[in-house]
C-alpha cells in the first residue's frame, strides 16, 4: 500500500474519467485532489506540493500542454498526460513540453496506477541520489571539494593533496568557523590520542595552505587561532 501522504493532482474536465482515476488511485492509498478547469489546476499545482500530476490535454481555461510547460518553470515532479489524442505527434509534443508519460484514452485503470507508482518511485530515487551527491560536495566561492572522489578544484583547476591533507581540508571546510584544536585534529585524522605529536598537524596545515596559495595568493581560508587551534574561514 502506498503512503497516504503521497498526493496526486488530477486535472480533467470529464467527470466520469476523473471519478475512475480518483477511485483507483485512492484504493491504492493515494491522496487525490481534482480540478476540472485548466487555470484552476495550474493554481493548485503552484500552491501545493504534489508528488505527481495527471493532465488531460483538452481543458477549459488553458490546455494541458500549456499547463505542463508552465509547471516545468517551477517544478520537476512527474507529469502524466491522459488524453484522447492518439496521434504520435501529440505524444511527441506532450513529452517535449516536459511530461514524463502519455497514456491514451480509453486506458486500463490498473495500468495508470502502475505507471503512477513507477514514476513516483523513480523520481524519489533520483531525488535521493541527487541529494546524496550534493552532500558530498563542499563549495566555497571558486573552491570545490568533492568528498566522494577526494578531489579538489579551484576555478576548474585541480589541486592535488595527499590523503591526510585532503582529510584536514575537508574536515575544516565542512565545519566553517569552528575552531579545532591540534589534539582534536590529531585524534580525528590520524587516530592518535591526545599524547601524540601535534607538530604533524602543523606541518600538514602549512602544506595545505601552500597549495591553496599556489593557485590564489588571496585564498587565506585556514586561520590560526592562537592558543586554540585552526578555523576554516568561510
Amino acid at each position: 500500500m502506498i503512503d497516504s501522504k503521497k498526493r496526486i493532482l488530477i486535472v480533467e474536465d470529464d467527470e466520469n474519467i476523473t471519478r475512475l482515476e480518483k477511485d483507483y488511485l485512492e484504493a491504492n492509498g493515494f491522496n487525490i485532489s481534482t480540478a476540472s478547469d485548466g487555470l484552476i489546476g495550474l493554481e493548485m499545482a503552484k500552491a501545493n506540493n504534489y508528488n505527481l500530476i495527471i493532465l488531460d490535454i483538452m481543458l477549459p481555461g488553458i490546455d494541458g500542454m500549456e499547463i505542463c510547460q508552465r509547471i516545468r518553470k517551477f517544478s520537476d515532479i512527474p507529469i502524466i498526460f491522459v488524453s484522447a489524442k492518439r496521434d504520435d505527434l501529440d505524444k511527441i509534443k506532450g513529452l517535449g513540453f516536459g511530461a514524463d508519460d502519455y497514456i491514451v484514452k480509453p486506458f486500463s485503470p490498473s495500468e495508470l496506477v502502475a505507471r503512477v507508482i513507477a514514476h513516483i518511485n523513480r523520481y524519489e530515487r533520483l531525488t535521493t541520489l541527487a541529494a546524496g551527491q550534493k552532500s558530498n560536495i563542499i563549495e566555497i566561492d571558486s573552491l570545490k571539494i568533492d568528498k566522494q572522489s577526494r578531489r579538489v578544484f579551484f576555478e576548474n583547476q585541480e589541486i592535488t593533496f595527499t590523503n591526510k591533507e585532503f582529510d584536514l581540508l575537508a574536515m575544516l571546510a565542512q565545519s566553517p568557523d569552528t575552531v579545532f584544536s591540534k589534539n582534536e585534529l590529531l585524534n580525528k585524522i590520524w587516530k592518535y590520542d591526545s599524547n601524540g605529536d601535534t607538530s604533524t598537524v602543523t606541518v600538514h596545515i602549512n602544506r595545505v595552505r601552500e597549495k591553496l596559495f599556489a593557485v590564489d595568493n588571496n585564498m587565506e581560508l585556514i586561520n590560526t587561532v592562537w592558543g586554540k587551534g585552526y578555523r576554516f574561514n568561510k
